[in-house]
């Protein structure tokens, strides 16, 4: 038989049969359902739940099918006067066979059938019911006896009780217990559901007689913790259990063992509300995120390492073949002990690229850690667990971070570092870079012995002065000079282009740049050893191409050559140093090593009428001050054989200039070319123009070895030198200058004065 009522959707509300439930209705369509049901059908109303309680006006399909039919025993105006207050009873369950929507929602439906009522398996799970709601009724302090016998009914009631429990407890999902037919399969759910809430109520009433039986009535925060306490007892605190079984298989000594053990067992006996048990859970949690014994895989393929290194890094073949090295003597051997490397360089030269390259080939995590600045030693040791807001210190951290215990892992700026009253830094770095005590390095927070001998340390400075002698006598320092501009044309071509285009949204449909305009940066643009300064005016570049494209709207190709490059950059920033034009007295070209890479440097000399002082200017350093003085007494001791009268020294001055006044210039390089100056102008005889030269002299006349040879003659080179005079004892570092730098030079080995004069000083 099918019967026809008005409906209302119920918003994450259920309403059961043999129940009593008040509702607050607000939906217009509602309103006006409860208005027809209480005129015209005895007040008789279908209540069924919304599948989506967010949902304003549901359709047809988003209301479930089963529900129940009630009726309105009361109704009355809410305090809003936008909803209406009514009280209903559920009657029976029912099934919607087809719903209208007309102003409001009308539905026909029919009785839903209850199967297998009043079997005997019904009967007795209704009777297990009925004494679980009994037991718990009994475990409650006051007992409700009006709520028990709500849920029990009449006797033998069994679909009356289930879905009075139903509702008294409140059951996990409603919905199924109307919409199941099989009473059996309701009751088996309602059980299952009254045994677990019988066993959290006799869990909190052991937990409430445990606190009574603890603590007097009077204290009442005294109370709450041993409350807290009994919890914890009567669950048992599982994370500390694991911990306990996971310290056994830390790679630990025996002693270290025991005392992490200690800690954990003392944080199971400090109260949750207690400061130091947050600070105790926080250790033991940083204990056991560290990856003991966690190590990736090495590729230890020479040939896979080479391709890697070369496809990311032109040029540096010094380094590369270090790294090589280090791969083929791993194969050969099974000691972990990792070299500590030290590349030392300029800025731009690839020191931070080439060790991520370093990672890749070796297939090992990749950190980086900047050391410039720190002054605290706690930065590499970590702080005691003493202090408030203790940290581990940032090498402990960062191998934390990686995952893994044998990462490469770079100390940047090590250089860099400086000390105050907080400690020194690079003293606690000792112990991490040295092989023969970091593996058992001890962090003053973690307190534990942690083994980095399979972390691959390497560290880059640009000076490697300021690094102490303690900390630079562990590490295996190579040196990473300048490139030449053909190495830099290669970089340009074969990396920045590429990486400047992708990063400004450019191809090379849209631009080129030729060789002769990257030349051009390099000489007039740029004025260093590496190419940082070379991928920004490259940068530089793009920027301008990109504005002619979007706000322009050129359409064709741009290409960049080395004519137009002053519309896209400006002005020439350096004159490139060339030689001079013609044999001059008096002046001298020496070659000097700054931070951007080699310069010539012309030295002018000039001899006026005075009291025989020596003058000098152009902003020198106390070392090439002392150069010029010992020059002038070693021409003054051997006048005689240079056919200099005596009165040249006693009635002259001598006025030793280096142009550019406002840079500071300093360095054990420039003795020759300051005598070699001086000699000319009290001789009157020129200096060779296509001659270049780099020394220090001794009073004896002794040419001494200078450094940064490689860059000197890349300087010499680039301003059209023919003759460099250069140390005898420097030979050995002729290796390091290119070929094709070779080819346009004609080098002179020099180990006295003498001989510098006569190849640089016209008629000598």
């Amino acid at each position: 038989m099918t019967n026809s009522l008005p409906l209302i959707p119920l918003r994450g509300l259920t309403v059961f049969p043999s129940t009593i439930k008040n509702l607050d209705i607000g939906r217009d369509t509602s309103k006006a359902a409860i208005k027809y049901a209480v005129k015209n059908c005895g007040g008789q109303i279908l209540l069924c739940k919304q599948k989506d309680a967010e949902m304003a006006n549901p359709q047809k399909d988003d209301i479930h099918i089963y529900g129940t039919l009630a009726k309105i025993t009361q109704t009355y105006a809410a305090r809003n006067e936008e909803t209406i207050r009514v009280t209903v009873e559920g009657i029976k369950r029912i099934k919607l066979t087809e719903v209208m929507l007309d102003g409001f929602y009308t539905a026909a439906y029919s009785v839903a059938k209850e199967l297998h009522a009043h079997t005997v398996e019904t009967k007795a799970y209704y009777r297990k019911c009925v004494e679980v709601c009994d037991e718990m009724q009994s475990l409650r302090e006051e007992r409700n006896r009006d709520l028990f016998s709500a849920v029990v009914g009449e006797p033998g009631d069994t679909t009356g009780f289930l879905y009075r429990a139903s509702e008294v407890y409140g059951v996990h999902d409603e919905q199924e217990m109307l919409t199941v037919d099989d009473v059996e399969k309701k009751y088996e759910i309602l059980l299952g559901f009254l045994e677990e809430e019988l066993e959290i109520a006799k869990v909190g009433k052991k937990i409430l007689k445990k606190v009574r039986d603890s603590v007097d009535k009077g204290q009442k925060e005294y109370y709450l913790r041993e409350q807290m306490k009994a919890i914890q007892e009567e669950l048992g605190d599982k994370e500390d259990e694991d911990y306990l079984l996971k310290v056994d298989k830390l790679p630990l000594d025996e002693a270290s063992r025991e005392k992490l053990k200690k800690d954990i067992s003392r944080n199971a006996k400090t109260p949750t509300s207690s400061p130091d048990y947050a600070v105790g859970r926080n250790y033991l949690d940083f204990v056991f995120e560290l990856p003991w014994g966690v190590e990736s895989t090495d590729n230890n393929d020479i040939k896979n390492a080479r391709k890697i290194l070369d496809e990311d890094h032109f040029g540096l073949e010094k380094i590369k073949e270090r790294i090589l090295e280090f791969l083929a003597v791993r194969q050969l051997t099974d000691s972990k002990r990792e070299p500590i490397i030290c590349l030392v360089g300029p800025p731009g030269v690839g020191k931070t690229s080439i060790v991520k390259s370093i990672a890749r080939a070796l297939n090992r995590k990749y950190i980086r850690m900047s050391l410039g600045g720190i002054r605290d030693e706690a930065e590499i040791r970590g702080h005691r667990k003493t202090y408030v807001g203790a940290m581990p210190g940032r090498i402990i951290s960062n191998i934390k971070l990686a995952g893994t215990m044998n990462p490469v892992f770079l100390l940047d700026e090590i250089d860099k570092m400086a000390s105050d009253y907080k400690g020194d830094p690079s003293s606690a770095l000792l112990e991490v870079l040295d092989p023969e005590q970091n593996n058992a390095f001890r962090d003053n927070y973690l307190e534990l012995p942690f083994d980095l001998s399979d972390v691959i340390f390497i560290t880059t400075a640009n000076n490697p002065d300021t690094i102490p002698a303690a900390l630079y006598d562990r590490m295996e320092v190579i040196e990473m000079n300048g490139y030449t501009p053909e190495e830099k044309l290669e970089i340009a071509k074969r990396h920045l282009i590429s990486k400047q285009m992708k990063a400004h949204g450019l191809d090379d449909k849209k631009l080129k740049i030729d060789d002769g305009a990257i030349e051009k940066i390099i000489y007039s643009y740029t004025r260093e050893s590496g190419v940082r300064g070379l991928e920004k005016e490259i940068a530089n570049v793009m920027r301008k191409v990109a504005m002619k494209l979007v706000e322009e709207g050129v359409k064709t190709k741009i290409t960049v050559t080395a004519k137009n490059l002053s519309d896209f950059l400006g002005v020439e920033k350096y004159v490139q140093a060339v030689k001079a034009e013609r044999d001059e007295v008096g002046s001298a070209t020496g070659l000097a090593w700054t931070s951007a890479g080699g310069e010539i440097l012309t030295i002018e000399v000039s001899i006026v009428a005075g009291k025989g002082e020596i003058l000098l200017t152009g902003h020198l350093g106390d070392v090439m001050k002392e150069s010029a003085r010992t020059a002038i007494s070693y021409i003054h001791a051997h006048a005689k054989s240079f056919g200099l009268p005596e009165d040249a020294f006693k009635e002259k001055d001598i006025h030793i200039h280096v142009p550019e006044g406002a840079i500071p210039k300093d360095g054990p390089s420039a003795g020759i070319t300051i005598a070699t100056a001086v000699l000319s102008a009290l001789t009157n005889k020129g200096v060779k123009n296509d001659v270049a030269m780099t020394g220090e002299i001794t009073l004896r006349g002794r040419v001494l070895a200078i450094g940064g040879l490689k860059e000197k003659t890349l300087a010499a080179a680039r301003a059209g030198i023919r003759t460099v005079l250069i140390p005898a004892e420097n030979k050995k570092d002729m290796t390091e200058i290119p070929k094709s730098v070779k080819d346009k030079l004609n080098f002179v080995l020099v180990d006295d004065v003498m001989s510098v004069f006569k190849n640089s000083i016209q008629g000598m």
